[in-house]
């Protein structure tokens, strides 16, 4: 049984994710230390310590709460806080243990110029007024240029402002048409969808180890040599000002990563130089 199944059906892990949800703060010892890494590394629980006592607390208490749906279902039930209102719920769904079932399944994608695409089987122009992003619930009928390059943004602050970050882009990936994805709400629909056309992927994450685990199980290994990190060419000097407790919180986990790629294993084996991690945030211009 994995950490998400167990915690579902288990009534105590009920209480303490309504406590993070709430915005409040929780013992570590409260909550399964895997399901609590998976979290962290998903930058949905930040660790706070307090002399020999550690606690979990929500960053965002809607992106938690999005992303804990999305792995199950089953997790609505904590929208409610009572007997009865569980009940209602489960009489509302016509069932008590709440069918699987995704309501809004797909991603967000973003351009800073028009890119004409296909939704089932027509034309569909993405091209959002800045401040504003498309949502593709019917991704497999999305099609877009064979041409264009994908660019997989985790963080959804850096999704928003694509426009100030145009010279980075521009840079690491030079003059081609980009289409950004993101794929809040946390799902595989982006990597499903990416599986099945040949565009290449360029992964923007934050510049830790965290970051560059999910890259590679997550995107990597199902997309292979047509996939690759993006990697700034300041990224030197950025790390010189990165977060130690960052890289001090994920050693025990990912000090071990490695990756064929010789391009992101010299990035991995900088973060370990520098013994710091950088935040993707920092390359939004100001």
């Amino acid at each position: 049984m994995n950490q998400i199944s167990s915690s579902v059906e288990q009534p105590h892990y009920h209480r303490y994710l309504q406590d993070l949800l709430q915005g409040k703060s929780i013992p570590a010892s409260r909550i399964n230390s895997a399901f609590a890494d998976e979290l962290t590394a998903e930058h949905l629980l930040y660790v706070q310590v307090h002399g020999t006592r550690k606690t979990y607390k929500a960053i965002d208490t809607d992106s938690l709460r999005n992303y804990l749906i999305t792995l199950n279902e089953h997790y609505r039930i904590l929208e409610a806080d009572d007997t009865t209102s569980r009940s209602q719920l489960a009489a509302n769904t016509g069932n008590s243990k709440l069918s699987v079932i995704r309501s809004c399944p797909g991603f967000m994608v973003n351009s800073y110029e028009p890119i004409r695409c296909q939704l089932k089987g027509k034309e569909f122009i993405v091209n959002p007024p800045e401040g504003s992003m498309v949502f593709v619930s019917d991704w497999r009928t999305f099609v877009v240029p064979r041409k264009t390059v994908i660019v997989g943004i985790e963080n959804m602050e850096n999704f928003r402002m694509i426009h100030r970050q145009r010279d980075l882009f521009l840079s690491c990936i030079g003059q081609r048409q980009l289409l950004f994805a993101s794929r809040y709400p946390q799902s595989s629909d982006l990597r499903n969808w990416l599986k099945t056309i040949d565009n290449e992927y360029v992964h923007f994450g934050d510049f830790d180890l965290a970051g560059i685990s999910i890259y590679i199980n997550e995107f990597q290994q199902y997309l292979n040599q047509r996939s690759s990190y993006l990697i700034p060419s300041d990224i030197d000097n950025r790390l010189q000002v990165g977060s130690s407790e960052r890289y001090d919180r994920q050693y025990k986990k990912f000090h071990n990563l490695k990756s064929s790629d010789s391009k992101l294993q010299s990035l991995i084996d900088l973060i370990h130089s520098k013994r710091k991690g950088y935040d993707q945030e920092g390359y939004i211009e100001k």
